[in-house]
């Protein structure tokens, strides 16, 4: 039995779920709000940060890229061909390099930024940071986003994804932060048609559809964000 400590709209946690999808392990989730600072919760991981995986009889596994690491682990050898993580050494080094760059570097600049101010802080106490999203903030990850959409489509012009031949945990990872960020309409689609067209594909895939199909309480997603024809 698989639980992850989540939060809905957290980019990291979606990362997870993909993988698990895509690997036909759901896990049993359970919402978390990083900004209680549940005693349980920080036992598990006392950097108090989501995601967090506890399978049945193991550690608790904290963060998206031990996460990865540990599932591909577990269970990557068995679905050999189709592997998330490739087993070739120079091409997991892409991948890694690649999830590091949207677990990391997006995050801080585009998607960690928006759904701070956007989703977290309507639920934060006054006294824990909550209120009025910053609007500086907000304007400066809605600008970084289009460098990173032209980088995306970039890549994808010169492999067929992200990382090379197949779907790897890149493509994951930046799709589950794409996805936070389409949720809430901030992803301009239309600067950059290759990107588009590559979202797109992964938006289609089954392992999708539980993202799609679910919303935040008081927070309706984007007219698009489940549009698999947007």
């Amino acid at each position: 039995m698989l639980t992850l400590f989540h939060h809905p709209i957290c980019p990291q946690s979606r990362f997870v779920r993909l993988v698990l999808e895509e690997y036909g392990s759901p896990p049993r989730l359970v919402e978390e709000r990083v900004w209680e600072r549940r005693e349980e919760f920080l036992v598990l991981n006392p950097a108090g940060t989501t995601p967090v995986l506890v399978e049945e009889g193991g550690p608790p596994v904290p963060g998206a890229a031990i996460i990865g690491e540990y599932i591909d682990e577990t269970r990557g050898e068995s679905f050999a061909p189709a592997r998330l993580l490739p087993q070739d050494v120079s091409s997991r080094v892409e991948v890694r390099r690649l999830m590091s760059w949207f677990n990391d570097k997006f995050f801080a600049e585009v998607s960690g930024a928006l759904v701070t101010e956007r989703v977290y802080k309507r639920y934060m106490p006054a006294g824990n940071g909550g209120g009025s999203p910053d609007t500086e903030t907000l304007r400066a990850a809605k600008s970084n986003i289009r460098y990173h959409l032209a980088y995306i489509g970039w890549l994808v012009r010169t492999r067929d994804w992200l990382a090379g031949d197949s779907l790897t945990y890149a493509d994951l990872t930046a799709a589950a932060h794409l996805s936070a960020v389409d949720y809430l309409g901030d992803v301009p689609w239309h600067e950059d048609e290759t990107a588009k067209n590559w979202y797109a594909r992964i938006k289609s895939r089954p392992s999708f559809r539980t993202l799609l199909n679910e919303t935040l309480r008081g927070l309706p997603p984007a007219a698009s964000y489940a549009d698999l024809d947007f």
